[in-house]
This record gives C-alpha cells, sequence and structure tokens, in this order.
C-alpha cells in the first residue's frame, strides 16, 4: 500500500475519534445531564483529556495525515516527515487520555455519600474488590443520579478512542518514516523503470 493513501487512511479514521473524544469529555462536566456545582464535579474531568488529548492533540496530526496522502501521492518526503513529528505528538496525546481515563476508572465518580457530603467512596478499593465489578455498592452514591453508569461509561469511552488513536498514531509514525525514506510508491517506481 502507497504510504501516502495510508496517511490519508489513519487522518480520515482519526477526525471522527477525536469528535467522540472532546463530546465524551464534555458530558463528563455534566454527570447524567445536571448542572452541578464546578467543585462537585469529578477533579480528572479537569484534565481536559478528551478535549485536549484525545482531541486537540489528534485533529493535528490528522490534518498533516491529509496533507501528506494528498491525492495518493507519496512523493512528498516533506509532508511525510511532518505527519510523522505530529503523529508523535498523537500518540502523546492518546497516551495521556488513556492514564486520565484509567485513573477515572480506578477512582471511581465524586458523588453525595448523603447530606450534601461529597466524596470519593470507591477510591481505596482493592482490585478483587473493585466497584466495577461490584454493583451492590453504587448504592453509596445519593446523586447525582446514575453518576456512576455515567463515569464509567463515558470514561470507558474515552479509554478505548485513546488506546485507538495511540496505536494508530503510531502506526503513523513508522508509516510516515517509510515515506520519509523511500518516498514514493512501489506502484509508482515500477510505471518509472517499464517507461525506461
Amino acid at each position: 500500500m502507497c504510504t501516502g493513501k495510508c496517511s490519508k487512511c489513519i487522518g480520515v479514521v482519526l477526525f471522527p475519534l477525536a469528535i467522540c473524544a472532546i463530546i465524551s469529555n464534555i458530558l463528563l462536566f455534566f454527570p447524567n445531564g445536571n448542572v452541578l456545582d464546578p467543585k462537585n464535579i469529578t477533579d480528572l474531568v479537569w484534565y481536559f483529556h478528551g478535549i485536549l488529548g484525545a482531541g486537540i492533540l489528534i485533529i493535528l496530526p490528522a490534518f498533516m495525515m491529509l496533507g501528506a496522502g494528498g491525492a495518493g501521492c507519496c512523493a512528498n518526503r516533506c509532508g511525510m516527515l511532518l505527519s510523522m513529528l505530529l503523529a508523535v505528538l498523537g500518540t502523546t496525546g492518546g497516551a495521556y487520555c488513556v492514564v486520565i481515563s484509567s485513573l477515572g476508572l480506578i477512582r471511581g465518580p465524586f458523588c453525595d455519600i448523603g447530606n450534601g457530603n461529597y466524596s470519593y467512596p470507591f477510591q481505596n478499593d482493592s482490585l478483587t474488590d473493585n466497584y466495577l465489578f461490584n454493583q451492590t455498592t453504587w448504592s453509596i452514591c445519593k446523586k447525582p443520579e446514575n453518576i456512576i453508569i455515567w463515569n464509567i461509561v463515558l470514561f470507558s469511552l474515552l479509554l478505548g478512542i485513546g488506546i485507538i488513536e495511540a496505536v494508530l498514531c503510531l502506526i503513523q509514525v513508522i508509516n510516515g518514516l517509510i515515506g520519509f525514506i523511500c518516498g514514493t510508491c512501489m506502484r509508482k517506481r515500477k510505471t518509472d523503470i517499464a517507461g525506461m
């Protein structure tokens, strides 16, 4: 496969993933669709792992990948080099999203455990007694309603998106390096050789 076409395909796939990550991160600010006092929102949301990490830091390399893979041309060595460098940045953004999302799942939600007392009731759970696998403990969170499901779904979605983005950006690092070194497609080379 031509390195330029591969670059373009990766760029096209990264755009919807970045948009989904941004939307998921924004939804974490509104647990169960409610507007809460900012101090009552899980603090990991304020790291903007979906907006910045899996969003903006992925959109930038995606644009460059589309440019480097324009019209199926692989001879654009400068474009492939830049797409490779920005893919490293994208890999970092995806990894950042994975780390924060994992911490969000492990720590659990920030919720009202009664009488307006907000805390992280599952923060010190062991892996064997984790709230993720023990739904009977979920009743400890009184408000916001369905906060545990809200957090699990959105943090899991961001975790998955971050993993996919990091893998795709790593593939682009390798693809960009090949495109920078080799420059042209094998098919184009065969055509040029046949024309001689």
